[in-house]
């Protein structure tokens, strides 16, 4: 409903700048979801890319790919300093945004496992995300198909089951083709390394032996012959290996609508297991064109916007504006950034540290205040830190040192969320 009020082209705004220059992490998002339910507004208002928006199935064919951003409180308002000079991400009001890769793939529909619709493309695509951005319309107005419907027509909690079962299903059929052969070459070969013969058969999936290791714990088969597993053992652990690498979020979609919030709440209690964001992907769109044209002030996340040109508020934004007023006043954002954060921050629970060259000003070498932001998985070591930075600074790493407490600390030292440190090596 909001889409068709809106009725605005494809964004060509960069409310962020651009940023031609920045890298992003190597976390990959992975916007997923049935056709038609507002993934590529999601995808366009996460980035702020240019994509086609339409109210039909199956406008999105090729993935799109685009950069997003993490938003976390800097360092530098904790450390009592004026400013930071943001180098690989943005610092805006003291908001450190931090990017990470995004990608919008083709629409599922029910088969698509069996290749229906796009389903073979979806699901290659699919294989190299992180985590799963699962967009449902939390309104009910599009029916399995993709083809809009009355709100309240379709059940979300339906949808979200569906989807996942299209998901599992692809994932089983790809190593159920020669489990057969495969288990009796590894139960003959006598290794040991099971869990990582079975990782490398799935890493085309993007799947890591702590993956595979954490499965077969939960499923009680690390110490069953691969050979006599049966084929609902088999099915049972490629869904827990899915759940486990495949990490997913539920981005309710569409709460504009009034019907969606009752639905937020199903979702919420049938799975307990995703977190689940209310989400307006519209409302967000609007919100950044608006910031981009200098008609408001509004920070992606934030619980409000100020309007600061008035005459660039039309009649027609006007109205718009009031439904995105009752999507803040009741659920606090527009859920865009939320779902972002969630993803990164709890489900794939990462934290953000700062490398620096002097730690008492906490600058690098060329006097730039905390000019790099890292994301890095939480139980990182500052020695596993120093490799990421540069090869040669962890196989000469000697010590670090905290910025914050100007303590030494070794190589095992597990770095904690907003830490700053100084990597001392023996390498230049």
């Amino acid at each position: 409903m909001f889409l068709r009020i809106l009725n605005c082209p494809p964004p060509t705004w960069w409310g962020f700048g651009g940023l031609g220059v920045v890298e992003a992490s190597r976390i990959l998002l992975g916007v997923v979801g049935k056709t038609n339910v507002g993934k590529s507004t999601f995808f366009a208002a996460a980035t702020e890319a240019v994509v086609e928006i339409a109210n039909r199935p199956f406008v999105t064919i090729e993935a799109n790919v685009g950069v997003s951003y993490v938003r976390k409180t800097c360092a530098h308002v904790s450390l009592g300093l004026p400013k930071c000079d943001a180098s690989n991400s943005l610092c805006i009001h003291g908001e450190r945004f931090i990017p990470v890769r995004m990608m919008d793939v083709a629409g599922l529909v029910p088969g698509a496992h069996k290749g229906r619709g796009l389903g073979n493309r979806f699901l290659d695509d699919v294989r190299q995300a992180d985590v799963m951005l699962l967009v449902v319309d939390a309104s009910g107005s599009t029916d399995p198909e993709g083809v809009p419907v009355k709100p309240g027509s379709y059940d979300p909690v339906e949808e979200v089951k569906e989807i996942l079962n299209e998901i599992d299903e692809w994932m089983y059929s790809i190593v159920a083709r020669d489990w057969s052969k495969f288990a009796r070459t590894v139960d003959t070969s006598g290794t040991l390394d099971v869990p990582g013969a079975i990782a490398q058969r799935l890493s085309g999936l993007s799947i890591r032996k702590p993956h595979v290791i954490e499965a077969l714990e939960k499923t009680g088969l690390m110490d069953k012959k691969l050979s006599s597993w049966t084929t609902d053992e088999l099915r049972t652990f490629m869904k827990t290996l899915r759940r486990i690498a495949k990490p997913v979020v539920i981005v309710a979609n569409k709460i504009d609508i009034p019907i969606a919030e009752e639905n937020v709440e199903r979702l919420r209690q049938e799975y307990p297991e995703y977190p689940v964001v209310p989400t307006s992907a519209a409302a967000e769109l609007l919100l950044r064109k608006l910031s981009k044209a200098g008609a408001i002030k509004y920070l992606p996340g934030d619980k409000s916007y100020t309007i600061v040109n008035e005459k660039a508020i039309d009649e027609k934004t006007r109205r718009l504006l009031a439904i995105v007023d009752r999507v803040l006043e009741k659920w606090g954002s527009t859920g865009v950034q939320a779902a972002i954060n969630k993803a990164v921050f709890e489900v794939l629970d990462h934290i953000v540290v700062y490398p620096v060259e002097d730690p008492n000003k906490y600058t690098d070498k060329e006097g730039r205040v905390l000019p790099d932001a890292l994301l890095v998985p939480r139980g990182t070591t500052v020695r596993e830190l120093a490799y990421m930075i540069h090869t040669d600074l962890g196989k000469t790493f000697l010590y670090a040192i905290n910025a914050r407490t100007k303590q030494r600390i070794g190589e095992s030292y597990i770095l904690q969320d907003n830490d700053v440190v100084k990597i001392v090596a023996a390498a230049k």
